[in-house]
């Protein structure tokens, strides 16, 4: 039986999943040759000793995918709200370790207009606030770039899809929740019986994460990149189950992060995640892209840090 690789996708708009498994598939070779694995990526990606699925989910977030569609209807308070405190985690997150004192400065900026003191909390204010934070975050130097955002308006699109999952809300017709029919489909390109290796990027994490609690079959290894696992108010207290702990199946969890990935929440998730039977916790590791675009899974999968262990770990199983 080959063993199975799954990649897992995050926000964004609706994608061709075959073109998307290649991407990635291409963006993996170039790290493996980058880590000195060329020939063995050749047998595992390329000579089909290892079987390659794509789990794809992005159209579950279009008008109409579920009868309760938020967009029929006028949005309540709530998601303003909780978006907001999405953005708040990610500024807190870039204060920790800002790159000087100008970006500081604007970090601090952009806070005080997510959350200015002193101001009326009605719907109004809330939606205001959060138009003109995120507008702001477009002026914080060195960042505005940082999700391959065109503008505001785009950024709010695609963080509004891990809101809307976090919800737990949008019921089809059978009563099935937007996240429950979301880790439905990666459940489903999972191997129920031999081994499957892991690889999810930005929401796709999260997704992952929740669904790898009700696998079974072994997971000898789970990549997360530029995961929001971290953030501390808009995520993490949201995740399920709680207390947060790695999934007993997976044999080993590496998550990597980029310090010019604005939606990385937390760099540590070791300190904020809890080991499961097995000791297993994940295992952060810094990596540094060109460009000025750092979040895409590509740019992630091209470092020979991701592909070096994920290529030895694929070969691993595949002895075995």
């Amino acid at each position: 039986m080959r063993p199975r690789l799954v990649f897992v996708h995050g926000v964004g708009k609706p994608r061709e999943a075959k073109t998307e498994l290649e991407e990635w598939r291409a963006a993996l070779t170039v790290g493996a040759r980058a880590a000195g694995h060329s020939r063995k990526a050749a047998e595992l990606l390329d000579g089909g000793a290892v079987d390659i699925h794509f789990a794809y989910y992005g159209d579950l977030f279009l008008p109409g995918a579920a009868p309760d569609y938020e967009a029929v209807a006028p949005a309540p308070a709530g998601p303003d709200e909780e978006l907001r405190d999405l953005l708040l985690d990610m500024v807190d997150e870039q204060l920790e370790a800002p790159r000087d004192d100008r970006q500081a400065q604007a970090l601090r900026v952009t806070r005080n207009k997510l959350a200015p003191t002193g101001e009326e909390q009605g719907p109004g204010s809330l939606a205001r606030q959060v138009l003109v934070g995120a507008n702001s975050l477009f002026a914080v130097p060195g960042l505005r770039t940082f999700g391959g955002w065109l503008s505001a308006g785009a950024m709010k699109h695609d963080l509004h899809q891990v809101r809307r999952y976090l919800a737990r809300k949008e019921t089809d017709e059978a009563g099935l929740s937007l996240d429950r029919r979301i880790r439905a489909r990666v459940a489903t390109e999972l191997d129920p019986e031999g081994p499957t290796v892991v690889v999810a990027h930005s929401l796709g994490t999260v997704v992952a994460f929740e669904t790898l609690h009700a696998h079974s079959a072994h997971v000898p290894l789970f990549v997360t990149l530029g995961s929001p696992l971290g953030m501390r108010t808009a995520v993490r207290p949201r995740v399920r189950p709680q207390p947060v702990q790695t999934p007993e199946p997976v044999g080993r969890w590496l998550n990597f992060w980029d310090r010019d990935d604005f939606v990385t929440g937390g760099t540590e998730l070791a300190l904020c995640i809890t080991s499961n039977a097995a000791s297993v916790a994940p295992v952060s590791t810094r990596v540094d892209s060109d460009g000025l675009n750092v979040h895409p899974a590509v740019k992630y999968l091209a470092q020979p840090a991701v592909a070096g262990p994920l290529i030895e770990a694929l070969d691993a199983v595949t002895v075995a």
